[in-house]
């Protein structure tokens, strides 16, 4: 069955009420107002970063950052401005609204009374757009795509044209447009679990946000995050040698080799909001501290780790560790600058995904702006390219421990 969510799904709303002070706070998706109560976040000494003192003229401004998730490094960044007073410095007070499986966040970034920004990927919000959300691109974090597919060395299920008339597991919530667009460009189409024909389509598994499916062998592919569910796999011992998995038991479907791959991570905010009051320099302020966080990640991801498991991650430090070198990779290098969105890629995005039917026309020339991170960046002194950018080595741990 194709579960495909549209715009017009109810989210479970999160509400955050705004307090006086520049600090940052972390919230469920479910928290209620009473309980939360932010701590302040006085800016700290990093040697990066180019924290500016705090403006005097800036007016102070309270606002919420809708997470796609719960805390996890991939929005180590952000948890680093924090800590590191980048957001203080620019007079703002940002509270965290946690994502989680039952929360789309460019549904709740829609609603006129829901929070300024939000992290979403890209084609989700240009189909949300068609639906009528105004949210804008004012920065595109995430350089390329974390998508996979894994399959079992021992299938031979290397290829994604190999996988007709497979088990296929993906996420639903617009979170399986890669897959699905990149089997289609086999000409593979859901439905073989409708007498479908096993040599044009692929059954369409919907799996849980683990990979409980692909250890039990339940599915022959399963989707998953290369900063995620891909070390999932590697921190689970395999019963057969009482060793954790290696690398060399699996094959890796990298939909960034194919052509289908996505923007994903992005800072959105409403049109409509951006173009009330004093709003706009609201966003430069918000988007200059977030870069920087993501500058102080680059350079000391080790802390970014200890932030991101003082924020509440669900897993261990070892699976965080591993989840911002690879999420480091995915914003490092930034050619254009970080937060830049490659026009290139743009197109690449809009191309799959009316290719694939996820939307049925080109956005309008509104749905991303560079105005705001360039502004952003000319405020940034710190080195904001990543020239020269290698990603690290992580040793697995069992269990993400």
């Amino acid at each position: 069955m194709d579960r495909k969510r549209g715009f017009a799904l109810t989210a479970i709303a999160a509400v955050v009420f705004a307090a006086c002070t520049p600090a940052a706070t972390t919230a469920p998706a479910s928290q209620t107002p009473a309980s939360i109560a932010p701590t302040a976040s006085a800016p700290a000494s990093t040697g990066t970063g180019s924290q500016p003192p705090a403006s005097s003229t800036a007016t102070a401004a309270t606002v919420r950052l809708q997470l796609q998730w719960t805390p996890q490094a991939q929005f180590a960044g952000y948890f680093a401005a924090d800590k590191q007073g980048y957001f203080a410095a620019e007079n703002l007070t940002v509270n965290f609204v946690a994502g989680g499986p039952e929360v789309l966040p460019h549904v709740e970034g829609t609603k006129a009374d829901g929070p300024e920004f939000t992290i979403s990927w890209v084609p989700k919000v240009l189909e949300a757009r068609e639906g009528g959300s105004d949210l804008v691109d004012i920065a595109q974090i995430f350089q390329r795509s974390g998508t996979l597919s894994v399959t079992w060395k021992d299938t031979a299920l290397d290829d994604p044209c190999k996988l007709a008339g497979k088990k296929v597991g993906v996420w639903d919530y617009g979170n399986e447009y890669e897959v699905t667009a990149g089997l289609l460009t086999c000409g593979l189409t859901p439905g073989l679990e409708n007498n479908g024909d096993p040599t044009k389509q692929f059954q369409k598994v919907i799996q849980a946000f683990n990979m409980n499916a692909f250890l039990a062998r339940d599915v022959d592919a399963a989707e998953a995050m290369i900063y995620n569910e891909y070390a999932q796999v590697l921190e689970a011992t395999d019963a057969a040698t009482g060793q954790l998995y290696k690398a060399d038991q699996l094959n890796v479907i990298n939909w960034n080799e194919y052509r289908v791959a996505m923007l994903q991570d992005a800072i959105f905010a409403r049109k409509a909001w951006l173009e009330t009051g004093t709003n706009r320099d609201v966003a430069v302020r918000f988007v200059r501290a977030s870069l920087k966080g993501w500058i102080y990640c680059r350079d000391k991801p080790d802390d970014c780790v200890k932030y991101t498991t003082d924020a509440g991650s669900q897993l261990g430090a070892g699976h965080q560790k591993w989840m911002m070198n690879e999420v480091n990779a995915l914003v490092w290098p930034s050619p254009f600058g970080v937060g830049m969105l490659d026009p290139r890629f743009w197109q690449q995005t809009v191309r799959v995904s009316k290719t694939a039917g996820i939307i049925k026309a080109d956005p309008s020339i509104d749905a991303y702006t560079t105005d705001i991170v360039k502004e952003a960046l000319a405020g940034i002194t710190d080195e904001t390219k990543g020239d020269g950018f290698k990603k690290g080595t992580v040793e697995v741990t069992a269990g993400g421990n």
